[in-house]
């Protein structure tokens, strides 16, 4: 019924397409088209944000149907539509790419971290607030001293930079129980539902702080921009 169109192509900003269902959330009408380009919000990276048929959106899982419905964003309700009906959908292009960037960044600190030694604990993509963290199945005595801490950062800053001036491809597929894998060439791969940029050629300003430890926790921040190249 709904092609996650925001899979196919990190990149399309608008289509035409049409309803495919229509329901309400907590009171509020949504709607749900075939050709979705909005990505909701999950797996550590924020919504899109979106307009259907020029009413801003915020999209999100319909846990019922399974389907990504848009929601109106604000205090004005969406207007009734209906399956079938055509419409216009778009997201914020430059919203969408920051988030790709973000995500596609956060996967290559993960990568460089494990090669480390370090087991991924947990991550967030979200503009202003990215960061990866670890943890170290064996102690890292580095890591007790600031000294160690900017040596063990600055291995990953050189790795990071080395992949990128690479331009490693980014790609993805479903494994045989449907679940989507993302790769970064032979360096990285891991199940993701995030959206990502096309090569890791594609990230700028990519920059890592001094890591930090904080209960038994590897922590490393870091912000990522889009290449301007599209």
């Amino acid at each position: 019924m709904q092609v996650a169109a925001y899979y196919a192509d990190t990149y399309e900003g608008q289509a035409q397409t049409q309803v495919v269902a229509v329901g309400e959330r907590d009171g509020a009408p949504w709607v749900a088209v075939e050709h979705c380009l909005f990505h909701p919000q999950g797996g550590g990276q924020p919504a899109d944000r979106g307009w259907v048929d020029g009413h801003e959106i915020v999209p999100v899982r319909d846990h019922g149907s399974g389907l990504v419905a848009a929601v109106a964003s604000g205090a004005a309700a969406l207007p009734v539509f209906s399956v079938g009906q055509p419409l216009e959908v778009r997201i914020d292009l430059p919203v969408r790419i920051t988030h790709a960037a973000l995500h596609t960044a956060g996967h290559l600190i993960e990568a460089v971290g494990r090669a480390q030694g370090w087991v991924l604990a947990a991550n967030n993509h979200f503009p202003g607030q990215a960061r990866i963290e670890f943890t170290a199945p064996q102690p890292d005595a580095r890591l007790d001293a600031l000294a160690g801490r900017e040596e063990a950062t600055e291995a990953l800053r050189t790795e990071v930079a080395e992949a990128i001036a690479q331009d490693l491809p980014v790609t993805w597929e479903n494994d045989a129980d449907g679940r989507r894998i993302v790769h970064l060439a032979g360096l990285h791969s891991a199940a993701c539902g995030g959206t990502h940029v096309r090569s890791l050629g594609d990230l700028a300003d990519v920059v890592l702080p001094t890591l930090k430890v904080k209960k038994g926790r590897i922590r490393v921040s870091y912000s990522a921009a889009h290449r301007e190249r599209l």
